[in-house]
């Protein structure tokens, strides 16, 4: 029987209603009107503008565990998507606290006003904690959240809304956040007191193939010497190698894993004839694990976070690390020309693969995360390093 949730508002201006016909009341700020997706939570204290614009999270609603979110304001140098316009970030945002007004020097707009022009639908001041639990014990639940200023809800149609979606399996996303045209990415990594770089001098030549890019991984490309060509996800082979690429990178994005791969797993495996380097991060990470025969798999909760400890065991190191991912690589499903290189240490799923005797590896996790741990970005040096021995050049120390 459909429940309401003990934890309301007097008058509430915002609701998220589950597919199981649960009704939450909240607070509304943001854009008004509805958004149907996946409920998911993020258990990072930092870095929500980034959160909320990484197109991974494009077709979730992201529950902030840190109570206090907006603090900080906003501002336009940490957005993550390639195209703000087409808002492939998440479509909706839920808060404990109100949030208040911000306190930070490089805030440029209210958190509040910001979630507006990018239209999200948010709410605040429900249990987050009640609510995480609640996605802990039963999964990533299909929701409607709805905010009206007036607080008038046709509750029976968003219960509707919420038990009629399909949800992201079976979803291509990587198509409707994917770059409409090829482009080259110059911008290096932030500098304090300066801002972001421009690459003016490259030395190598990397094709990143956009799922739903982060602008973070191609900065640090290119502060690392890169010429970055983002081309979109349905890219063909033929079009990338006549790009002549020193490297290829294969980028995070959102949906189904199994969808996108039905016209990006042909692509990979025709690259993978050849010997370019390959790097693949989250999204991309799953690709290559298809195209070398493996599977995935839909997480029960999910990875969302920037505290997860993954072991590389290459290293014998266990690095702290941001995640977004709500599938997975089945690590038993690979095959022996495969070896497994990073584990999740919460629950032992697969993080990161590398191909035996090729140039050609991937991680689950985002160790280009900023803000968050930077524990990970020797990543980038080694497969600069992987080019670098290509070309006869002598490697980069992995961790400057």
């Amino acid at each position: 029987m459909a429940t309401t949730a003990p934890w309301t508002t007097e008058v509430p201006t915002a609701l998220l209603v589950l597919a199981d016909g649960t009704v939450i009341e909240g607070r509304g700020l943001g854009a008004t009107g509805s958004a149907v997706a996946e409920v998911c939570f993020n258990t990072a204290l930092t870095g929500y503008e980034e959160i909320l614009t990484d197109p991974s999270y494009a077709g979730q609603i992201v529950t902030f565990t840190f109570p206090h979110i907006g603090n900080i304001g906003a501002n336009d140098e940490d957005i993550e998507d390639l195209n703000p316009a087409a808002r492939s970030g998440a479509v909706g945002a839920i808060f404990k606290a109100d949030v208040t007004d911000p306190s930070s020097y490089r805030a440029k707009e209210h958190l509040d006003a910001w979630l507006k022009r990018r239209g999200i639908v948010a709410l605040c001041g429900i249990d987050t904690r009640a609510l995480t639990g609640l996605i802990r014990e039963k999964g990533m639940p299909n929701a409607v959240i709805a905010h009206a200023p007036d607080g008038k809800f046709d509750v029976d149609d968003l219960k509707r809304q919420a038990a009629a979606w399909s949800g992201l399996v079976g979803l291509d996303l990587a198509k409707d956040v994917t770059s409409g045209q090829s482009s080259v990415w110059k911008e290096t990594p932030w500098v304090w007191d300066e801002g972001y770089g421009e690459q003016q001098e490259p030395t190598m030549h990397v094709v990143a193939i956009d799922y739903g890019v982060k602008r973070n991984i191609l900065r640090l490309l290119a502060g690392l010497g890169a010429k970055v060509t983002v081309v979109p996800a349905n890219t063909g082979a033929d079009e990338i190698l006549a790009m002549k690429p020193d490297g290829i990178f294969l980028s995070n994005g959102p949906g189904d894993p199994a969808a996108t791969g039905e016209y990006a797993v042909p692509v990979i495996q025709d690259i993978l004839k050849t010997d370019i380097p390959v790097f693949g991060i989250c999204l991309g990470h799953q690709m290559l694990a298809l195209a070398v025969g493996g599977k995935t798999q839909k997480m029960h909760q999910g990875h969302h976070g920037a505290n997860h400890p993954v072991k590389d065991h290459t290293t014998g190191k266990v690095e702290i690390v941001s995640m977004n991912h709500g599938f997975s690589v089945d690590s038993e499903s690979l095959p022996d020309t495969v070896e497994e290189t990073h584990v999740s240490l919460f629950d032992g799923s697969n993080c990161g693969i590398a191909l035996t005797g090729r140039p050609v590896f991937s991680v689950q996790h985002h160790p280009e995360a900023s803000p968050g741990p930077q524990d990970s970005h020797y990543l980038f040096r080694r497969f600069v390093n992987l080019i670098r021995a290509k070309r006869g050049e002598p490697a980069l120390a992995e961790r400057a």
